[in-house]
């Protein structure tokens, strides 16, 4: 729990381990989670105890035991960030470069309007400042009734040949002013900045070296936090990599964004009538040319967001004509790009929903629930998506695994006469994969859909929403939003590493929470979601040879062909508007035997052998964030 509060413990056992386990299993743990033993072997992690513990004089197990509670050890965020300034930030920067002549010229689009000028001398200072020195910036200021806002920018002029500044004589706001300063590009690259943040001393230098190792790279972003009045920084975003549909749900590029000048005119630069959102606007112009490829994100903080009274940063609803001006972007995006696709305001601020279409011919839609016995929690499940799902064309297969209850038998004869669902037996020991490549067979739908017998929907158009996702051609695997009975999160999707492996995003959050940055209420593009409700298309489960039940029988087989998918070249992608209940493991168990243990350390092992650096390096997630948590806190 996160505050002061009662709880209830509705079940409590202790299993006794061997000796040699128990070691193991810390000794896992420390190298999953504990940062100073992360990635290490085993055998290497228990030597280094051991010496340790000799040096001090103290038994190594209680050493072994310290280490190992370090990796419950939490601490307030904002404690934390102003740490992570201090000990992480400092060794991110760069020393500063020389003339580098071969570097690119980036061009600053600069537009003010009665700037204050102190926070305007902040702002051209910390361009000034930069390590890095082909760069101009461009300031168009837009008919500022503040006679020392002139005066302000003459005297920058005046300093500084590379600083160019044009007066518009009448005021267009923000799109007319940001292409005035277009106008006086010359530079391969443009950078966005407005006329009250500030860049980092070393922003340009590291935008130059990544374009070095990318020379055909057309976007380039970075992560940002927030300054106060005070000078004090506060609220890091660290955004993902490339994520097309969470550039859809909202603008999570937002500063530093850096572009091709050549691109951002091939598009027709800043659209008036936008402003407000004229730089999301113009990505999502640019966006039919922007791919994983030509697109490089840099984790660090190379931007500071100026946070003041009425500004954007300090309130998302202090301007109400930029979420219209967002809307309307996102609409003409679709309207250009996709026939049928509409958007609407999303639930969260500033954000928004696509709604895609059902093809006219409704695609069919073969549900696979595995199931043993579990009467009580099977027939909810099936009960509920037969009753509780608008949309029409699926069948429901039941995989029955050597059911003994008399009433789950019974049920099952029952419910086999609804003709939407059919049963068949798996009389095998349970693998969780072999059992749904064997329904897979029998499916004559386009769409499979892997559903746990634990299940319940919450909303009724939960599989149309998840269908017109599957239908769309780029798109691979499809998860919904699970809760736990209690209104929790259980599954805001899947992000790598975490625990060593994968975990769940946002676990135990509250239902209504909004998440990092909203992202518990926003489509976005994922590496992986659960197999207890996922969706994708029969072709692509065929082309990349279904789930592994050779090595994978039980655990992470979901996230192995999420990973399969996207390798294939497909995005997978999360959807909090497809809401189910999940009872999580019920029908299969705790894995409370040294049997289940060994083989959940075998599956664990094979991941890490399968996909290695990938599971450390989630491209949907970001490398200065927890692997340890499933909460998105610092590392």
């Amino acid at each position: 729990m996160e505050s002061t509060g009662e709880f209830t413990v509705e079940h409590f056992s202790l299993v006794r381990l061997a000796t040699w386990f128990a070691r193991d299993r810390l000794l896992q743990r420390l190298s999953s989670m504990h940062f100073d033993f992360r990635g290490k072997e085993k055998r290497q992690i228990f030597l280094r105890i051991k010496e340790k513990a000799q040096k001090s004089g103290q038994p190594w197990r209680d050493l072994a035991l310290k280490h190992y509670n370090e990796t419950f050890v939490r601490r307030e965020l904002r404690w934390d960030y102003q740490s992570w300034i201090r000990e992480v930030e400092s060794s991110q920067k760069i020393s500063p470069s020389s003339a580098e002549p071969n570097g690119p010229l980036f061009s600053l689009l600069l537009p003010t309007f009665n700037t204050d000028p102190t926070l305007l001398r902040a702002c051209i200072d910390s361009v000034l400042a930069q390590t890095y020195p082909r760069w101009q910036l461009c300031i168009a200021d837009d008919a500022s009734t503040d006679s020392e806002m002139r005066e302000c920018l003459l005297e920058y002029h005046k300093r500084d040949e590379r600083i160019k500044v044009i007066f518009r004589e009448q005021n267009g706001h923000i799109s007319a002013a940001s292409n005035s300063a277009l106008q006086l590009a010359e530079g391969e690259y443009i950078a966005l900045l407005d006329h009250d943040d500030t860049l980092a001393p070393h922003a340009l230098q590291r935008v130059c070296a990544e374009i070095g190792k990318n020379p055909n790279a057309q976007l380039i972003y970075s992560d940002e936090d927030k300054i106060d009045v005070a000078g004090e920084r506060f609220d890091p975003h660290f955004k993902p990599n490339w994520n097309p549909d969470l550039l859809l749900s909202q603008n999570y590029i937002c500063h530093l964004t850096v572009l091709r000048r050549e691109l951002v005119n091939q598009v027709g630069g800043f659209r008036v009538g936008t402003e407000g959102s004229q730089d999301h606007d113009l990505l999502l112009r640019c966006m039919p040319y922007l791919n994983d490829g030509n697109v490089v994100h840099i984790p660090e903080i190379l931007y500071h967001w100026r946070a003041i009274e009425g500004s954007t940063a300090q309130s998302s609803s202090s301007k109400d004509y930029a979420a219209e001006a967002g809307l309307r972007a996102v609409g003409d995006y679709l309207q250009a790009a996709w026939s049928g696709a509409t958007v609407e305001p999303g639930t969260a601020p500033n954000t928004y929903r696509v709604r895609w279409p059902v093809p006219n011919s409704e695609p069919l839609v073969s549900l696979l629930v595995p199931t043993r016995d579990g009467y009580d929690i099977l027939k909810p499940c099936i009960d509920a998506i037969l009753t509780r799902t608008d949309y029409r064309n699926f069948e429901l297969l039941i995989l029955d695994n050597q059911s003994r209850c008399e009433n789950t038998l019974n049920y099952l004869r029952e419910v086999a006469d609804d003709p939407r669902v059919s049963v068949h037996r798996w009389d095998y020991p349970f693998n969780y994969s072999a059992i749904n490549n064997f329904g897979a067979t029998f499916a004559r739908g386009e769409i499979l859909g892997l559903i746990n017998n634990d299940i319940e929907p919450i909303n009724s158009d939960w599989l149309t929403e998840m269908v017109a996702h599957a239908c769309r051609p780029e798109i691979g695997c499809v998860g919904a939003k699970l809760y736990y009975p209690n209104d929790t999160i259980q599954h805001g999707g899947v992000i790598l590493g975490i625990g060593g492996v994968a975990g769940h995003s946002h676990k135990y959050f509250q239902r209504d929470d909004y998440g990092y940055f909203s992202r518990l209420h926003l489509v976005q593009n994922l590496s992986a979601v659960t197999g207890a409700c996922l969706l994708l298309r029969k072709s692509v489960f065929e082309e990349v040879g279904g789930l592994d039940e050779e090595n994978l029988a039980v655990a992470f087989n979901d996230v192995d062909l999420c990973l399969k998918v996207r390798e294939a070249g497909y995005r997978n992608l999360w959807t909090p508007y497809a809401e189910l209940y999940h009872h999580e493991s019920v029908s299969r168990g705790a894995d409370n035997t040294t049997a289940k243990r060994r083989r959940a350390q075998r599956e664990a092992e094979y991941m890490r052998r399968r996909w290695g650096s990938l599971l450390d390096n989630d491209p949907a997630y970001n490398p200065n964030l927890t692997l340890v948590y499933e909460d998105f806190s610092l590392a």
